[in-house]
């Protein structure tokens, strides 16, 4: 019996060495646990802190995310299939862990004793730790925190972050799967805008190639331009405004004012005087009736005296010391 006792004894010693596992040996349980699961190791309370606690001598990195509907955090929703996605294209390109770095996801629900020790109201949170023994240790064993409050939500950005904080071992790109959807998707679409050209270009084209219609839609653009539409929308000017006697003021004094309902005034005078113009020129030299041709004549000169009369009108009600005018206005 004594004999027993003694042997217990001198074993005991042996027994706590054997339980207390080397940084290293601990460092290659996680990665093969992370290169079986080719995921982030999903952690809790006690988990994280067996993976946090100091020695170590590899780097971790953890999100803190609350991912359950309930929590109402869109963010963390939106980044964590690229947060797998990073930490399985980095266990997928260093096998051998040579980086020494293990990835872990917390959420909320698992590990409330460690958001609560961490002080920590918002997510998701990124936690960068660095080793504390070995030739890449630093002299501060605190965390790195990552800011999420400029939204970034893409593995990318994250994975140049953590490669600008690991001093050695080598840096896995960020590796996405062919979308084979999006790729059938464009090539679908692709082939019936193809397929759908060539059966309408025979009644398309000929209307596209009409001189007329592109003439209209220059001319219409040209009056929104001159008129002032594009100074309307950038000032944000009043429709119509008071004349302080109780009336309606439908154009503004100054040129560099203006109101909204007087830019369509002027637009239709344009629009007129170009109609009228355009018939002046092409429409009345072809008329057979001289009769009739005079009688235009006479018509849609005076539409441009009257629309010019009243056009040189407005530029005196903007400036009263505008020196020009035609009769009748």
């Amino acid at each position: 019996m004594r004999v027993f006792q003694a042997l217990t004894a001198l074993l005991l010693p042996l027994t706590a060495l054997a339980a207390k596992k080397p940084s290293g040996d601990k460092f290659q349980e996680f990665h093969s646990k992370q290169v079986s699961a080719s995921a982030p190791l999903k952690l809790n309370d006690a988990s994280y802190a067996d993976l946090t606690t100091a020695p170590r001598d590899y780097s971790v990195a953890v999100l803190l995310t609350a991912l359950e509907a309930r929590f109402g955090c869109g963010l963390c929703q939106e980044f964590q299939p690229e947060w797998n996605l990073l930490a399985k294209s980095w266990v997928k390109g260093d096998r051998s862990g040579e980086s020494r770095l293990v990835f872990g996801t917390l959420d909320f629900t698992d590990g409330k004793g460690t958001f609560q020790s961490l002080m920590l109201q918002t997510a998701p949170v990124l936690l960068l730790f660095h080793p504390t023994t070995g030739p890449n240790a630093k002299p501060d064993t605190q965390p790195i925190r990552f800011d999420f409050t400029s939204g970034i939500s893409t593995a990318d950005p994250i994975h140049a972050w953590i490669s600008r904080h690991l001093a050695t071992g080598p840096h896995p790109p960020v590796v996405r799967p062919i979308n084979y959807v999006k790729i059938v998707t464009t090539v679908t679409a692709v082939l019936g805008a193809i397929t759908l050209f060539t059966v309408a270009a025979p009644y398309v084209m000929p209307i596209i190639q009409n001189r007329n219609l592109w003439a209209a839609i220059s001319l219409i653009a040209v009056l929104l331009f001159t008129s002032g539409h594009m100074f309307n929308h950038i000032r944000k000017v009043p429709y119509v405004a008071g004349d302080g006697k109780g009336g309606v003021s439908y154009f503004a004094g100054g040129f560099q004012n203006q109101f909204g309902l007087e830019t369509q005034i002027v637009a239709a005078m344009y629009g007129v005087l170009a109609f009228a113009t355009i018939s002046l020129a092409l429409k009345v030299p072809r008329m057979t009736d001289p009769r009739a041709q005079q009688i235009a004549v006479f018509v849609w000169g005076g539409v441009v005296l009257g629309m010019y009369s009243f056009l040189l009108s407005v530029f005196r009600i903007k400036n009263g010391g505008y020196p020009f005018w035609l009769p009748p206005f």
